[in-house]
């Protein structure tokens, strides 16, 4: 389990992404790179990192799926993601 203050970080860094997405979008058409400059640091989608979203783990995050290789493997094998078995040949 990832720390709480981690996870309390990236949902903030992704509510800034989400609330200046508009002006950022405008500033770049309109080649205002000085403007740019000025907004937040996090609101640059570049500084999300994906999480999974049970536990809070930073790596070996499946994007089909949105959460770890951990929790993904005993969500599949307790049959709670439908589609995805065990293989075997």
């Amino acid at each position: 389990m990832a720390r709480k203050s981690l996870i309390a970080r990236e949902a903030k860094r992704r509510r800034m992404v989400a609330k200046y997405a508009e002006k950022r979008r405008r500033l770049k058409a309109e080649g205002q790179w000085e403007e740019l400059q000025k907004l937040p640091r996090d609101a640059s989608p570049v500084r999300l990192h994906n999480r999974c979203a049970l536990t809070g783990r930073p790596r070996g995050y499946l994007r089909k799926f949105g959460v770890c290789r951990v929790v993904f493997r005993d969500m599949a094998l307790a049959g709670k993601i439908p589609g995805v078995r065990k293989s075997s040949w």
